[in-house]
């Protein structure tokens, strides 16, 4: 499941020239006293939102930013139950280059194990997430509305959020790469692949297909969704090519703004030319919707 953000992460890396200049410690936020220096860069590491060590993001805003500042939030994957911030490194640098006027937050959330599912878990780690950047938006002199890139599990999750539990209509975009989207698909409920079916087995093994759906982005989608770009995989192991066709047609359906694009020849994750078609698409969703 992390194949793909090492992929993207080493090549865009390599690709992106990214000029630095920053303040930089690993001590947790604290939001005391006045707002920050606005002119100025601003970096942050391991800015805790919750008790649990797994609770803590890192954010990076430009100088010279106002109140209108986007934020970009960054969701890792790792199938529910593995993984860190820093696989999305790569596109926090992406971001950096393409947007430099643009702030990110790169987010770690709970992980799933045999005791805690997934949802709603971590649903309820990005609403803190999105809680705490509301309530110090004028701290951190940055707006209040935002957008998600996520990737896989992290991309469900992004999905998930902004479909069902964006009540304050704060998400502007959302981005998929390969990011399941329905639980209770049949090419799921049937599949016969061990790796696979240990991470379905992380929402329950005796989980309702009611329960699946709930935690379902097809399933909690409405004509109100955020404008939304998807990518996948046609040979994606993990990933049905359902996932993402089934998606975009219930969105078409719904007169939700979105594009779609399916690799006919990568699984769960793309180099070269493929992964050069997703970061141009990308930028150009971006610059539609969240520039």
């Amino acid at each position: 499941m992390l194949f793909i953000m090492k992929t993207i992460h080493s090549l865009l890396l390599c690709s992106l020239t990214v000029l630095l200049v920053f303040s930089c410690d690993s001590d947790d936020e604290t939001t005391q006293g006045s707002n920050l220096n606005a002119a100025a860069y601003y970096e942050k590491l391991n800015v805790s939102y919750g008790n649990s060590i797994h609770q803590k993001f890192d954010i990076y805003l430009p100088a010279n930013r106002t109140l209108d500042t986007n934020v970009m939030i960054l969701v890792h994957g790792g199938g529910w139950s593995s993984g860190d911030k820093s696989d999305m490194n790569g596109f926090r640098d992406f971001i950096k280059n393409e947007f430099p006027n643009m702030g990110i937050v790169n987010m770690n959330y709970r992980l799933a194990d045999a005791n805690n599912q997934p949802y709603p878990m971590q649903i309820n780690d990005i609403t803190a997430v999105i809680n705490y950047l509301k309530n110090e938006s004028e701290f951190y002199v940055i707006d209040d509305d935002f957008a998600f890139v996520g990737v896989s599990a992290g991309a469900h999750l992004a999905l998930l959020w902004s479909y069902a539990f964006d009540t304050g209509s704060d998400i502007d975009m959302v981005c998929s790469i390969v990011g399941p989207t329905n639980l209770a698909d049949p090419a799921y409920l049937n599949n016969t692949n061990p790796e696979l079916q240990a991470l379905l087995d992380l929402y329950g093994l005796d989980a309702s297909i009611e329960f699946l759906e709930e935690a379902s982005p097809y399933h909690r989608a409405t004509a109100s969704a955020p404008p939304t770009i998807l990518f996948y995989g046609g040979m994606d192991p993990l990933i049905p090519v359902s996932q993402g066709t089934d998606m975009h047609a219930k969105l078409d359906n719904l007169g939700v703004t979105n594009e779609f694009t399916l690799y006919p020849n990568a699984g769960h994750g793309w180099i070269g030319l493929e992964l050069l078609d997703s970061t141009i698409k990308l930028k150009a969703f971006m610059q539609t919707h969240f520039d």
